[in-house]
């Protein structure tokens, strides 16, 4: 149970970081800043309304720090999932290449055993011709 809950609230993260990259994210906050800033022309104290922007920038500035460092320890644990992938696809290569030289060699025995049988027949062949006449 707490491992689902666990996963749900990690993809809100995960959702929440890709929209903080977005288009709609960027228009949003400058609409924030353009809000925040024409609030002094509307009569608020200007040093409250830096004391508040200041304040919710640092705060944004902390969880995206985090969000970063997520993002970052999730592409570390998928690189290291196709690194072991690579690894075993190469494990796999190496296998089937020592499989094609004995095959190779097993190609080379079975030749020879043909020029064998085909040298007998020939034989067999000379000795019937022999007989013959």
């Amino acid at each position: 149970m707490i491992h689902n809950s666990s996963n749900k609230l990690e993809d809100r993260f995960i959702a929440f970081t890709r929209w903080i990259g977005s288009v709609q994210s960027v228009i949003i906050h400058t609409c924030f800043f353009f809000i925040a800033m024409s609030l002094p022309f509307f009569g608020v104290d200007f040093q409250k309304v830096l004391l508040i922007v200041t304040t919710i920038v640092s705060f944004e500035a902390i969880y995206l720090s985090i969000f970063i460092q997520m993002s970052v320890n999730r592409t570390v644990e998928s690189l290291a999932s196709v690194e072991q992938d690579i690894d075993e696809i190469q494990e796999d290569i190496d296998e089937i290449g020592d499989d094609v030289e004995e095959i190779s060699e097993d190609m080379e025995e079975i030749q020879k055993d043909i020029d064998e049988i085909q040298e007998d027949v020939e034989d067999l062949n000379e000795e019937e011709d022999k007989k013959i006449i």
